[in-house]
C-alpha cells in the first residue's frame, strides 16, 4: 500500500514538473499585460498581434518547407539505405555505408553545423553552388543528420520484415524493383510515416545546425524566438507556443483516435 501510494506521489510530482511550465505559458498567453510575469487580466490581443508579426510569419513559413522537404529527403534517404543494410549482406562500402548514416546521432550538433558550413562554401568557391546559404543548403543540412534517424527507425523494420513474401512475389516472375514498390514499401508504411514525422519535428525545432548554415534571408523559427527570448520573453512567442502546442495536442488526439479505429477493426 505504501509502495503504491509512493509510486504514485512521485508519477504526480513528474507530471507536475513537466506539464506545469508548459501550462503556465498558455495561461500567460491570454495575459493582457506585456509583462509575461505578472497577471494583468484576459486578453486575445497577443494572438492578433502574432498574426501582424511579418518576421515570425515569414519564419514560420520558411522553417515548415525545410521541414517538409528536408523530411521527404530524409526518408528517401533512409529508405534506400535500410534496405541497403538490411538485404545486400556483405558488400565492399558497407562499413562505410553504415558509419556515414549513424555518425550524425552521434556527432555533436556544433560539429556537424561547422562541417556543412565548411562544405557549402568549398562548393560555392569551386562550383559557385551554393550562391549564399539560405533555404536549399537548410534543406541539405537537415535531410544529411534526418537521413541517420530515418535509417535507424526503418532498418529496425525492415529486420523485422517477413522476407518469404518478397521471394514469393519473386518465385511468381516480379522483378524486383515492382516487388519493392508493390511489396516492400507498402510493408514500411508505417515506419515510413513515423520517419517522417520523426525528422519533420527535428528539423522544425533544429537552431544549432541553422544557425550554421542559413543566410539573413532564411531565418527559421527557432532562430527568431532564440533572436527574441535573449531580449526577453514577449507574449506574442506565448502565443506562438500555445498555437504549436494546440496543434500537436489535435494531432496526437487524431492519431490516438485513427489506431483505436484500426484496432477495433483488427478485432
Amino acid at each position: 500500500m505504501r509502495r503504491s501510494v509512493s509510486l504514485r506521489l512521485v508519477a504526480i510530482f513528474g507530471f507536475v514538473f513537466l506539464y506545469a511550465p508548459i501550462l503556465s505559458l498558455v495561461v500567460f498567453s491570454f495575459n493582457e499585460s506585456k509583462l509575461v510575469t505578472v497577471w494583468g487580466g484576459f486578453s486575445t490581443k497577443w494572438y492578433a498581434a502574432l498574426l501582424e508579426d511579418q518576421q515570425i510569419l515569414d519564419a514560420a513559413w520558411i522553417s515548415l518547407r525545410v521541414a517538409v522537404m528536408s523530411a521527404t529527403l530524409a526518408t528517401v534517404i533512409g529508405t534506400l539505405a535500410s534496405y541497403a543494410l538490411a538485404r545486400f549482406g556483405r558488400f565492399r562500402f558497407r562499413m562505410l555505408l553504415s558509419g556515414a548514416v549513424t555518425a550524425p546521432l552521434v556527432m555533436p550538433e556544433v560539429i556537424t553545423g561547422l562541417s556543412m558550413l565548411l562544405l557549402f562554401v568549398a562548393l560555392e568557391g569551386l562550383f559557385g553552388w551554393p550562391a549564399g546559404r539560405g533555404v536549399d543548403t537548410l534543406v541539405i543540412a537537415h535531410a544529411t543528420f534526418g537521413a541517420a534517424y530515418a535509417t535507424v527507425v526503418l532498418g529496425s523494420r525492415m529486420s523485422a520484415l517477413d522476407r518469404s513474401v518478397e521471394e514469393a512475389a519473386l518465385d511468381l516472375g516480379a522483378r524486383p524493383l515492382r516487388v519493392f514498390f508493390d511489396v516492400t514499401l507498402p510493408a514500411l508504411a508505417p515506419a515510413l510515416i513515423s520517419s517522417w514525422l520523426l525528422v519533420f519535428t527535428i528539423s522544425l525545432d533544429d537552431l544549432v545546425v541553422s544557425a550554421f548554415v542559413t543566410g539573413p534571408g532564411a531565418s527559421t523559427l527557432p532562430m527568431v524566438i532564440f533572436s527574441k527570448v535573449r531580449l526577453g520573453v514577449s507574449p506574442e512567442v506565448n502565443a506562438l507556443a500555445t498555437l504549436v502546442i494546440a496543434a500537436i495536442s489535435v494531432v496526437i488526439v487524431l492519431a490516438s483516435w485513427q489506431m483505436r479505429r484500426a484496432a477495433a477493426q483488427a478485432r
